[in-house]
């Protein structure tokens, strides 16, 4: 079984660069779908979710293209079926993005229910309902979305609950309807924005993205287009984080500081120190830990990607931390792994209450879901001795050459496959 070994201990120092937003190319990848014309997108992060996506692209019999490891070609023109039900696209949350993809292009949609991590309910209602007032049948049978339509009408959609997917797919859906729609208490996500900003490169008539009230007026067609996706706000939090947490020196290049400044806030609240520059953000932590207390909110408040992340750090702070959790129920469930390597928290219902301590000290964890994965392994390279990470598979989902990038940080990482590898490690690291 692959895993992370970790020794821990040492500050994380130097510069690191940050790769395309995967929740950004999710939506972005269906959406190059609907263009009979070849688009190109670059900065596209090489991740399994990515490939799965692509696979499925070529399954529909879209033309791809890998010009190279960050940038690809895709063409609509040849898709030949609107049915994607393969055990690859189960696995993943972004297949759903196929569905308004697909009905807002053919007005036929069958794709499998989505997967991804295990962190709670994720309802697809709000989905269905956006579809329906398009004019659309949408409907759960034989566990995959099922959606047609004659034509897709515009129509004003209000959201009951704010959700990043639901205003993506709508958005999908409606480009290429007839007339204009709205949707109200949209998601304002910096990824909802890009692709907004992507179908608008191709054609598209998309205004108010970033804000409460999306509107959209149909177009017959779209185009091809040339399109780099934003980089990735929680790939870059997660190192803000790691430099926090090891009392490091990270420069973190090829960022937006505004979509950081939730994660910012909170780390200047603890006492770090933070520089901004113009594509590239420095945080130092040169200070012992003050406790604070974080809420996750829909962007633009503090991100539940990143709400893992600084429990580890808050684990470490003066004083009684509380971090409550809004988005999602099953989010604490990395909490167990995190006491195993001396973490003083105890979780009661949405909120976790955490007790600072001096130091953690290395143990076998396991890393339940994607951002927890990466939160655990920020704790290991804070810890004393060695901690070893099991369930990787989680972490390469979401973060690209995730030990190499540490690795130029001066972390002591590696990934191991057995026991006699973990060994090696262990005599080299000391």
């Amino acid at each position: 079984m692959r895993q992370y070994a970790v020794r821990g201990g040492s500050p994380l120092v130097g510069e690191v660069e940050i790769g395309g937003a995967k929740n950004a190319a999710l939506g972005i990848l269906a959406a190059a779908i609907m263009a009979d014309e070849t688009v190109e997108i670059e900065n596209v992060p090489d991740l399994s979710d990515i490939t799965v996506m692509l696979d499925a692209i070529k399954a529909m019999g879209a033309y791809v293209e890998k010009v190279d490891r960050h940038t690809v070609r895709i063409n609509g023109s040849t898709v030949h079926t609107t049915t994607l039900d393969t055990e690859a696209i189960k696995t993943i949350r972004g297949s759903y993005y196929f569905v308004g993809a697909l009905l807002g292009k053919y007005n036929n949609a069958k794709v499998s229910l989505p997967g991804g991590c295990s962190i709670g309910s994720r309802p697809v209602d709000q989905h269905l309902k956006g579809f329906r007032a398009l004019g659309a049948k949408a409907d759960i049978a034989e566990a995959c979305i099922v959606c047609e339509a004659e034509k897709l009408i515009g129509s004003h959609i209000f959201l009951d609950v704010v959700s990043v997917g639901a205003t993506i797919n709508l958005m999908l859906a409606s480009v290429m309807a007839e007339g204009q729609t709205y949707i109200e208490n949209a998601a304002k996500e910096p990824h909802v924005v890009d692709v907004a900003n992507f179908l608008n490169s191709m054609g598209a008539s998309i205004k108010g993205a970033g804000t409460d009230v999306i509107r959209i007026r149909g177009v017959e067609k779209l185009h091809a287009t040339h399109y780099t996706i934003i980089p990735d706000q929680i790939e870059a939090g997660t190192f803000m984080m790691a430099a926090a947490a090891t009392k490091g020196d990270v420069l973190i290049k090829n960022v937006i500081p505004k979509h950081l400044e939730s994660i910012s806030s909170k780390l200047l609240e603890i006492g770090c120190e933070i520089e901004e520059f113009d594509d590239s953000v420095r945080v130092v932590a040169a200070k012992p830990f003050r406790h604070t207390q974080v809420k996750t909110l829909p962007y633009p408040g503090f991100p539940t990607d990143m709400q893992p992340q600084i429990v580890v750090a808050l684990g470490l702070a003066e004083g009684t931390s509380i971090v409550t959790e809004s988005i999602f129920e099953n989010r604490f469930k990395y909490v167990d792994e995190l006491v195993r390597i001396g973490a003083n928290i105890r979780v009661e219902g949405n909120t976790a209450i955490i007790e600072g301590v001096k130091k953690y000290t290395g143990s076998k964890i396991m890393a339940p879901d994607l951002r927890a994965g990466a939160a655990l392994i920020v704790a290991g390279l804070a810890a004393e001795g060695v901690t070893v990470i099991g369930d990787i598979h989680y972490v390469e989902r979401g973060y690209e050459d995730f030990p190499e990038k540490l690795r130029s940080l001066g972390a002591q990482i590696e990934v191991v496959e057995n026991e006699l590898e973990l060994q090696k490690f262990r005599l080299r690291v000391g």
